[in-house]
């Protein structure tokens, strides 16, 4: 029981942990090689897609996507996806994919001149199931080497979701130390009356048994 109960808890801490890493906006410090647009027909991945731009019909699930392509400061390759969110979850409110897809394609570079910029972003990227995250903003650094920004925004959204389920923790430990330790107190004192009552009326019992075999 032990193993099953620490299995449930890590597991529900790492779901946790999944959905705020998810959601929670992210920085990377690329340098925009291409932009193009792709028609989608989401399947299984579906959960990882948008909805379709605000105005448009939501009914038809193929859709074209803009996409932005970028180079990695170490070399490495990032593809990200640029849709709207809406008044959708998670809570972006972003409605101008157009306006972003302009700029990211207005900001591209070479290796040979360089242009490095900050997209900030949610979400995963995934090859084998063709998850690419949402890019929300575009803006020119300095260069390769400047620090990424302290994700302030973060911070704060986990600092106040660790005070309320800190205040819920606290209100449940006192509701439990009132009502239920109690409650189950006076049901475990109960039972064990109960047991003790059971157990001298058994010995009894066999008392009376013995003395009636006694007399034969």
């Amino acid at each position: 029981m032990v193993y099953v109960k620490w299995t449930l808890i890590i597991g529900f801490w790492l779901l946790v942990a999944g959905f705020f890493h998810y959601t929670l906006p992210q920085t990377d410090i690329v340098r925009i090689t291409d932009t193009y647009e792709k028609r989608i027909d989401p399947g299984e991945n579906r959960l990882f897609w948008s909805q379709a731009d605000i105005g448009s019909d939501t009914t038809v699930t193929s859709r074209d996507v803009f996409f932005i392509q970028t180079r990695r400061v170490n070399g490495g390759v990032m593809v990200y996806r640029n849709e709207d969110t809406g008044w959708s979850w998670p809570p972006y409110f972003k409605f101008d994919t157009s306006n972003l897809q302009a700029e990211a394609a207005d900001l591209r570079s070479t290796a040979d001149n360089p242009r490095y910029v900050a997209i900030r972003h949610y979400g995963w990227r995934n090859e084998f199931f063709s998850i690419f995250p949402n890019a929300i903003s575009v803006k020119t650094v300095a260069g390769p080497d400047v620090g990424k920004p302290i994700p302030w925004v973060s911070i704060l959204i986990l600092g106040i979701v660790a005070a309320i389920w800190y205040g819920v923790w606290v209100r449940w430990r006192r509701f439990r130390a009132k009502r239920i330790d109690p409650t189950l107190e006076e049901m475990q004192h109960s039972w064990e009356a109960t047991e003790d009552a059971m157990a001298e009326r058994r010995g009894r019992l066999s008392e009376w048994w013995a003395r009636q075999r006694g007399r034969r």
